[in-house]
Parts: structure tokens; sequence; C-alpha cells
């Protein structure tokens, strides 16, 4: 499948099957912890990226493939923003229509000030979107937005969002040492979230390869401030344990290839969704994906993960090129 992979484990979504409406790095943030490289260049242009009957033929197809409760949500997400999609809000709504699994959204929440946005996610049962910053020079900083994307754009987005969405609203933050996990920076954010109002704030950590080597999760001291100021709906979201689902495509690579793009895999990962399958199968396929130029092996934190060839981290291209010379 082109635009629809696992279902792939996630702790707030169960077994979550994935809809990407976008091309890689199709975005209008550069956020400093992607973990899908750099955008290049940014985007800020809505428009049918994908044309929206295959995506939604794709849906059908997964849904129909897998027995009740293989599916815990219809996640549209992926290797960008996908708010960007012009038909994001069709996708959804028809998605709804085709069985009775909740359909979430997690976007970064930028294009929200939009009526016509607004409008479209005003179907969904979940919409994750992205609070890191409480002050427009921090946002800048984590967030390296479009110029059009401001903040004061993204809060009243949220906000006027809030005001019109019966939904869940789960607010997500991910902290990254020293940048905004200061008793400062996180009062900002406290302040700017009573604004909104969300039923969930959701915190996270960094622990996928980020763009930027220098990028780190909080200590716990950290951890325990977010916790103290951020309130009782917040919680630290830690990462999911689960099964890979690389049923949906004509081959194992395509399959394995589909989930890195859009989340990428440490080996030990992808040894356990290659389970049931034969040792030979396996290292077969471990080889092909080395050797098919589709992937590029990432190292952060002393791990290394496998993440699609086209995704650009510059401090690995760094290395690379001294490496070479």
């Amino acid at each position: 499948m082109n635009y629809v992979f696992g279902p792939v484990p996630s702790r707030r979504l169960g077994q979550s099957l994935g809809v990407d409406t976008i091309p890689l790095k199709t975005c209008n943030w550069n956020c400093v912890y992607c973990q899908l490289g750099r955008s290049k260049p940014l985007q800020h242009e809505r428009r049918e990226y994908f044309p929206r009957a295959a995506i939604l033929d794709e849906v059908r197809a997964a849904i129909k493939s897998h027995v009740p409760g293989e599916i815990d949500w219809i996640t549209f997400v992926g290797s960008g923003e996908p708010t960007l999609h012009s038909g994001l809000g069709w996708l959804v709504e028809q998605t709804k229509a085709l069985s009775e699994i909740p359909v979430a959204v997690i976007t970064n929440g930028s294009l929200l000030y939009l009526p016509e946005v607004r409008r479209g996610l005003i179907h969904a049962d979940a919409l994750l979107p992205t609070l890191d910053a409480g002050s427009p020079d921090l946002y800048r900083r984590v967030n390296r937005p479009h110029p059009t994307a401001t903040f004061e754009r993204l809060i009243d987005g949220l906000a006027t969002f809030r005001q019109e969405y019966s939904g869940q609203l789960w607010v997500e933050i991910m902290l990254v040492r020293g940048l905004n996990d200061s008793e400062e920076a996180l009062r900002a954010i406290a302040a700017a979230l009573q604004m909104i109002c969300p039923d969930e704030v959701h915190i996270n950590l960094p622990t996928r390869p980020p763009v930027e080597s220098w990028v780190q999760p909080p200590d716990e001291a950290g951890l325990l401030r977010a916790r103290a100021i951020l309130g009782k709906i917040a919680h630290v979201v830690h990462p999911a344990s689960g099964a890979f689902d690389l049923s949906g495509s004509k081959t194992l690579l395509d399959a394995l290839v589909g989930i890195i793009t859009r989340h990428p895999m440490q080996e030990n990962e992808i040894l356990t969704a290659l389970e049931r399958w034969s040792p030979d199968e396996i290292q077969a396929t471990l080889t092909a994906l080395q050797n098919s130029g589709q992937a590029q092996s990432i190292e952060r934190y002393g791990q290394y993960f496998w993440s699609a060839a086209p995704a650009h981290f510059p401090d690995e291209a760094q290395s690379l090129r001294t490496k070479q010379t």
C-alpha cells in the first residue's frame, strides 16, 4: 500500500492503522526533534498531494483485511503535516462512514486558524495537536515554523477549535532538555493550555532519532517539574510496545519501507515484527532492506534506527563525509 501502513503500536491509540496523506517531510514546521529528518523546503500550501479517492480505497481495503479488534484506531498521521492535504476533512468523514473504528488526527495544529481546516476535523473522534512552547521566541527555536505559521495563529486556532469541537482534544508536548523543560518555559506552556482547555496533555520524550543530534530527553527533574506545573491532566507518554503489522504490502520489504518512512525502527523492533517468518526469510529481508537504497541507518543515543533513505539528517551526512575523507 502507498498511503496506509500498520497497524503499528501506539501507547495512546493501541494498534493504530496509519493513514499518510502527504509525501515525506511535506511540513510547515522543521522541529529540532523530528524523527523524519529536515523539512526541505518548508511547505505551507494546502492542496491534494495524493488523490483522496486512492487514499480512501486503501483505508477501505485495510479495514476489510483485518478482523474486528485488530485495529483500535484509524489515525491520520505520517511523514509530515496531514492538514496540508486539502481533502483531509473529506477523508476523515468518509473513513468514519466505513466502520465503527474511531478516527484520530495527529497534527501540529498550525493550520487550525483556518475555518476550513477546523470544519474538516470536526468529525474526528480525537485530535492530537502539538504545543511545545508558550512564547513566540521558543516556538521559533523548537518548531522552526514557516513564517506564515505564527505562534499567535497557533494559539488562536487551538483555542477556537476547542470551542467548536466536542471530541477528545489531547495536546502533545515534546520535552527537550535545556530547551523547553525549565520552570519558565513550562509555566508559559501552562498559561497557553489554560486558553485551550484540552481534555488531556501528553508529555512526549524524543526517544526516536531526532533530526538534530544535540536533542536529548529531559532528566528526571525535568519530568517532575513538567508534571507539577502542567497539572493533573498531564502525563508522560512512554514508548509503546507491541507488534508492527507487515501484512498490508506485496512484499516484506515494501511493508518495512512503508513503516520506517513514517516511523523509524530499531533493528530489534524489525526482528520482533518478523518473528513469524523463517530465519532465512528474515535474513533475506534484512539484506534486501540494506541493499535496497530505500533505507538508511541513523545513530542516536548509542542506538541505530532504520529510516527512509530520502529523510535528511544533516549530522549523519556530515559524519559520513568525514568517514569518507
